[in-house]
């Protein structure tokens, strides 16, 4: 874009359960000029889910296609399914000024920053293991083996999540939501 603004990335990630798409839903709320990056992934649509809102739902085949000729910034797979940013989104938000939220796991985020190195990263921190086991239990989208998974994986998560630019606890949801608020808003004034 000739002489426009370009986009800024903000990343929020966190361990599952430990909040980041209900603060990232809350920062799209708050932030009208926050566009959300809309994820590709393998695994089956929720409740409520919408394709092009929520996720783009590919074939486990389309996707590894995808990934071959080079579309994803990031792609992991995680508990069975795979996950990716498609950079055609992220280049096409960013050109146009837009400045795009992400809400996607660590390893995602690390990798957008390699891509983006001006992109923001937020970690949203767990109180306790105790409060996260809780979280997952209450929210009955996990059956015992996948929320094991997901526990398991808490410690690299929280490991990566150091590489962050910022970490903020949430203990009460809107004291995070507010921290998370302030930190957006303080890098889109930059830009």
């Amino acid at each position: 874009m000739a002489g426009g603004k370009r986009g800024t990335l903000v990343v929020i990630s966190a361990p599952s359960g430990a909040g980041k798409t209900t603060i990232a839903r809350a920062m799209m709320k708050r932030i009208p000029s926050l566009t959300f990056s809309v994820s590709a992934t393998t695994r089956p649509k929720r409740s409520g889910e919408i394709e092009g809102n929520d996720y783009y739902f590919l074939t486990p085949e389309e996707f590894k296609r995808r990934v071959a000729v080079g579309e994803f910034v990031e792609w992991e797979e995680m508990y069975g399914y795979c996950y990716g940013t498609l950079k055609s989104e992220v280049e096409g938000a960013l050109e146009a000024g837009r400045n795009v939220m992400f809400d996607i796991d660590v390893n995602g985020g690390l990798s957008i920053k390699r891509h983006y190195p001006e992109a923001v990263l937020i970690f949203i921190v767990p109180p306790s293991m105790r409060a996260l086991r809780e979280r997952l239990v209450k929210r009955r989208t996990e059956n015992t083996e996948t929320l094991q998974k997901r526990l398991d994986r808490v410690p690299m998560e929280m490991e990566k999540g150091k590489q962050f630019d910022y970490q903020v606890v949430n203990d009460v949801l809107e004291q995070a939501i507010a921290a998370v608020e302030k930190i957006v808003e303080r890098h889109l004034q930059v830009v």
